[in-house]
């Protein structure tokens, strides 16, 4: 496989991989920066990014601001000429915040899902933050790449396509899971390149490339390829940095990965109603058995969340996730989680996918 750099606005990267965003407290500034170290771009997510702070119970806000500012400047001693940007989620309360202290930060990219960051450019300005939207259809590709052209007259500078074997929250509704996952199931390929051809066609208007990252179950080399054939220009990989050494979880969270089995990987529903993937624990089987999980007073992570109907807080099950208490955890991972069976080097996970 020949691998080539890419250019994404003013910057090239030398190796077409992109370290997924996983929140809270998996991608921070030691991860990202071991991946920006290694020619690739490091993504620290700012998903209750503070939660190490010590005001976070009493002001979750400015502690995650500050962290912010904290993460990447952590990114940034280990890779000083790396690519390190954030992975945003346009459905946090206090999004707009978020994307302006990144920004202030020095992040060379923002990368916004879970919902459609419409308003992404006027938020980040003029200041060179390059913006990157994930999207999962071809419709959701045309309805942002219509709006940023009429609203501020420019496109993305990266379009990252979130297939349905990603981990996390997923923007497929149960049904489109069942349609792509199933036995027999429906390839998802012919999404990719309908995507595809529609980035082509406001990289005509605008005369300037439009890179597309794929995501969404990239765990070896063939996958990589796979992707590049379909017209990807990198691939964006989270759950293959779980199993790191450099990863900023707890090695127990780690180590649950690499005890996972393929029948444990399981869809989740999130206390705001989207689908999600993860690791089938105690915690989760309590969730599906209709148990109602007490949390603590709300840290206002997401914006449609009612503290009193959930049926466990994500913040809560999160944060237990980041410092190892894996049974009482909600632990996020992709399709292919189960595959890992060591922990490896940033360098080597890379050279793997790559070589």
């Amino acid at each position: 496989m020949s691998i080539k750099s890419f250019s994404i606005g003013n910057l090239t990267v030398e190796k077409p991989i992109i370290q997924g965003g996983m929140g809270v407290g998996i991608s921070l500034g030691n991860l990202a920066g071991a991946v920006a170290k290694e020619g690739g771009i490091g993504i620290i997510s700012a998903a209750q990014i503070g939660y190490r702070e010590p005001d976070f119970d009493r002001d979750p806000l400015a502690a995650n601001l500050r962290a912010i500012k904290k993460e990447y400047d952590r990114a940034r001693a280990i890779a000083p000429k790396g690519v390190i940007g954030f992975n945003i989620m346009v459905a946090l309360k206090h999004y707009e915040e978020y994307v302006q202290a990144a920004v202030a930060a020095g992040a060379d990219i923002i990368i916004c899902g879970a919902g459609l960051p419409t308003e992404l450019p006027k938020l980040a300005g003029d200041a060179g933050t390059l913006l990157a939207p994930i999207v999962s259809t071809a419709r959701s590709a045309g309805v942002i790449l219509k709006f940023w052209d009429r609203k501020y007259k420019r496109i993305p500078d990266l379009i990252v396509i979130e297939g349905p074997k990603a981990g996390g929250h997923l923007g497929f509704t149960r049904e489109q899971l069942s349609a792509y996952l199933d036995e027999g199931a429906q390839d998802y390929d012919e999404e990719v390149k309908k995507i595809i051809a529609v980035v082509r066609e406001y990289e005509g208007r605008y005369q300037r490339k439009i890179p597309v990252a794929l995501a969404g179950g990239i765990e070896n080399r063939e996958q990589v390829q796979h992707a590049f054939s379909l017209g990807a220009d990198a691939v964006q990989v989270a759950s293959r940095f779980v199993t790191t050494e450099e990863c900023d979880a707890d090695i127990r969270y780690k180590e649950a990965y690499l005890r996972a089995e393929k029948e444990d990987i399981v869809i989740v529903k999130s206390p705001v109603g989207m689908p999600g993937r993860a690791i089938l624990n105690d915690f989760m089987k309590k969730v599906n058995a209709g148990e109602k999980i007490p949390h603590s007073p709300c840290h206002g992570c997401l914006r449609n969340c009612n503290p009193s109907e959930i049926p466990y807080c994500i913040t809560d099950s999160l944060i237990h996730a980041a410092k190892g208490e894996v049974e009482d955890a909600l632990l996020f991972c992709g399709a292919y989680a189960y595959k890992a069976k060591k922990l490896e080097t940033v360098k080597e996970v890379m050279d793997s996918l790559l070589s």
